[in-house]
């Protein structure tokens, strides 16, 4: 802990959301690579260099593309239909 912050259990950089809503609270209803990209867009310039979480962030995006590309359609309507 520094500062008085809990950097293991409470990021800044996953805790400083103006809505104070904390990233694994919205992560957690998400599969792996969707909220991974989710994670990496939260906390860009946050921790680290912005770019190279922006290029995480895609690298997700275009895995789950790759992943949902290969299911059947009845399959990702529904992926689609538990995200509403």
């Amino acid at each position: 802990m520094s500062g008085g912050h809990d950097s293991v259990n409470s990021p800044i950089h996953y805790c400083s959301h103006p809505s104070g809503i904390e990233c694994i609270e919205i992560t957690e209803h998400f599969n792996f690579c969707i909220g991974n990209a989710i994670k990496y867009l939260w906390r860009a310039g946050l921790k680290g260099e912005a770019i190279e979480d922006l290029e995480k962030a895609a690298w997700y995006v275009n895995r789950e593309l790759q992943r949902r590309k290969k299911l059947p359609n009845e399959a990702i309507r529904s992926l689609d239909d538990r995200a509403s």
